[in-house]
């Protein structure tokens, strides 16, 4: 027998080199980690828990609003508030934002009126008009095309010596696209200014993580694009902007991309579009996820500071049922679509055949 000169098994164990999870608060809100403990002031952690809490009220009053007919397409976030806004808090206004379905709370505390993300959700062209001063792209709904538009981007602010970043999110079903790896390996080639995101909750809709890829960690994954990959807590506000923050400033300094990987849950359905969990999850699981839950943790450990209160909460909790409240009779108001609406948007010159059904439809309307 040929002397074996090749141990695979070693190489495969050298490829799945371990990526620790960083960690600065655990479940019960204490710090395990003062190294990952940002430098931010009393008052940015309250504003940190608040958009927290606000995102948990968001997601149940757009579950509410879906259901009653008023609301369209959601993609419900409980459970990922960490992931999603401790992460946003770390870039600038002037950075470029490229969500996917499931990160409108970034995008509206980047800039996003909360009708135009209602009207989004109806589908209406009117949510996709920007504000000029609003860095950001609609959700994406093709999984993982916005990692292929923030790397371009990416590379345009390169190009352009500018120290702000594209930053983008997808789930671990995104981390099984082409255009990933596409993206990756585009923005390492170049060293392009972008922080990738991979928000794991788990389940690829119901396909588990360990379903779709080899890979021990997610994270790892960045090592074929040459560049460093990191692994977090998801349900850790703190270790989550530090980490991001951290991938800001490397990225921006013009020392190329980076990957983060977010362990995270969400506690709802993939979408409210038919998605039954239950068939695929199991209440043990659930119940282990929310025992992590981010507002239980990031509560405890404001709470043990003196900065946060129950009252306090509950103001947070009125004050954005009003907005939510507002915003909706906002996009109730917007003039709804019509099919001549949707031809006239189709071509900036139309062709003949385009200018008569606009007409024919024009007439029916008009009735």
């Amino acid at each position: 027998m040929a002397k074996e000169v090749i141990d695979f098994n070693k190489l495969l164990d050298e490829v799945n080199a371990d990526f620790p999870t960083y960690q600065a608060l655990d479940k019960d809100g204490k710090v395990v980690n003062e190294d990952l403990v940002p430098d931010l002031t009393d008052d940015q952690l309250v504003e940190l828990m608040r958009q927290m809490v606000w995102s948990r009220v968001l997601d149940q009053r757009s579950t509410a609003l879906n259901r009653q007919g008023r609301l369209g397409f959601y993609a419900p976030t409980a459970g990922q508030e960490a992931s999603q806004l401790a992460s946003h808090f770390a870039f600038e206004k002037e950075d470029r934002l490229f969500p996917g379905y499931r990160d409108v709370p970034q995008l509206v505390q980047h800039g996003l009126p909360l009708k135009e993300a209602f009207l989004w959700s109806r589908g209406h062209a009117a949510g996709n008009l920007y504000p000029e001063d609003l860095h950001a792209m609609p959700p994406q709904i093709i999984i993982g095309a916005q990692y292929v538009q923030a790397a371009g981007v990416a590379l345009g602010l390169k190009k352009r010596n500018s120290k702000n970043v594209a930053f983008v999110y997808t789930g671990d079903g995104g981390s099984s696209q082409g255009d990933f790896y596409e993206a990756m390996n585009f923005a390492g080639a170049y060293k392009a200014n972008a922080v990738f995101y991979i928000q794991n909750n788990g389940f690829a809709i119901s396909t588990p993580r360990e379903k779709q890829t080899a890979a021990k960690t997610l994270a790892q994954k960045a090592a074929a694009a040459g560049i460093p990959g990191i692994q977090v807590d998801g349900m850790d506000a703190l270790a989550m902007y530090t980490v991001s923050k951290a991938a800001r400033e490397w990225a921006a300094n013009g020392n190329g991309p980076v990957l983060i990987e977010t362990l995270t849950y969400r506690y709802g359905p993939h979408t409210l579009s038919g998605d039954d969990p239950t068939r695929y999850r199991s209440k043990d699981l659930d119940n282990e996820w929310q025992q992590k839950d981010p507002l239980i943790r990031m509560r405890k450990y404001l709470t043990d500071k003196g900065l946060w209160s129950e009252a306090k909460e509950e103001e947070v909790i009125e004050a954005t049922k009003e907005e939510i409240k507002g915003a909706i009779a906002e996009a109730d108001r917007v003039p709804k679509q019509k099919v001549s609406d949707f031809l006239k948007n189709m071509f900036e010159v139309q062709p003949q055949n385009i200018r008569e059904q606009i007409a024919f439809y024009e007439a029916k309307e008009s009735k």
